[in-house]
């Protein structure tokens, strides 16, 4: 018997929990000659602002030893020209995820007036790592309050589904979460990227132009993993995991952690088949453990060891 894959994240229906990241797939143009993209979860557009955007001076890209620095700096082409590629993606039956993006709030409120009667459009993933040019360059996700205040504003002007994607920079997550859940998010995406910086030791400089980008790749995976698990504890919605997943292992892990959907970064650019490989494996693992669906193995690791509270020592203090 075939395992059913299907999961529901907010009013989305997705026939499997497998998407591209946000930034690592474009709007799916590159990956389409590789695989039917009707096969993906759902097809998450790269961050769409609400004029075009150049992003950041070169070089923008640097690899690391177990991932990728970027500071692309939302390069997009403004939220008009994004409709029209968006448009396109509805041939997939597949729903399309919108990464908005914005310095103030005024500028995610222009993304969504765009698309809000974009039927193409399915759902909005709010990034909340932008610096907040009215809260003096400091980025939304770092405040709940501002955080709040934001997905406020943004849940009173739509009836889409709203995804907010959660920055590990911060030194609590999840009071973060709560604020996006209590402010009416329909679930939560993380990590996004961390923040790290490469610098060339012949010329003594740093590599970035930007100085600083995000860190993706394998390297930060156990970070991930861990502040799923944390999220998906404190929250009552759907959680997408992502953060280093380069194969179905990686996947399974942030669902036994209590992620309900899955999105693959970086490893897009190293295999563009790594989604439907990622999709097959869940398949396959399901089949081989006797699951009938992959809603029973979401959070399954939290049933299993004795200390599930994930952040304190048991360690005996001398």
């Amino acid at each position: 018997m075939t395992a059913n894959l299907s999961v529901s994240i907010g009013g989305l229906m997705l026939k499997n929990p497998v998407m591209p990241a946000s930034g690592c797939f474009g709007y799916g143009e590159e990956y389409a000659p590789f695989y039917d993209l009707t096969r993906l979860g759902a097809i998450v557009v790269k961050g769409t602002t609400a004029e075009p955007c150049l992003g950041n001076a070169p070089i923008r890209i640097a690899e690391t030893a177990a991932g990728m620095l970027n500071a692309i700096g939302l390069q997009n082409p403004g939220v008009v020209a994004a409709r029209e590629k968006i448009q396109r993606l509805s041939s997939y039956n597949t729903p399309v995820i919108v990464n908005i993006a914005g310095h103030s709030t005024e500028q995610y409120l222009r993304v969504i007036e765009v698309l809000e009667d974009e039927p193409a459009a399915a759902a909005y993933e709010v990034n909340i790592s932008c610096p907040n040019v009215k809260a003096g360059g400091m980025a939304f996700g770092t405040d709940p309050m501002v955080v709040t205040r934001l997905i406020t504003a943004i849940r009173a002007v739509t009836k889409k589904t709203v995804i907010v994607k959660l920055s590990p920079n911060v030194t609590d997550i999840v009071p973060v979460a709560l604020a996006a859940e209590s402010a009416g998010a329909d679930a939560l995406s993380l990590i996004n990227t961390l923040v790290g910086m490469a610098i060339d030791a012949e010329t003594r400089r740093p590599v970035l132009a930007n100085l600083t980008g995000g860190l993706s790749g394998p390297a930060i995976k156990p970070v991930a993993l861990r502040l799923v698990w944390q999220v998906s504890d404190a929250v009552s919605i759907p959680v997408i995991g992502m953060g280093g997943i380069s194969c179905a292992e990686d996947a399974l892990e942030f669902i036994l952690a209590g992620a309900t959907a899955v999105g693959i970064g970086a490893a897009n650019f190293s295999n563009p088949t790594v989604c439907p490989d990622v999709i097959d494996g869940i398949a396959a693992y399901l089949q081989r453990h006797n699951f009938a669906s992959v809603q029973e193995i979401i959070g399954l690791a939290k049933n299993r060891g004795t200390d599930n509270t994930g952040g304190e020592c048991a360690c005996e203090t001398k």
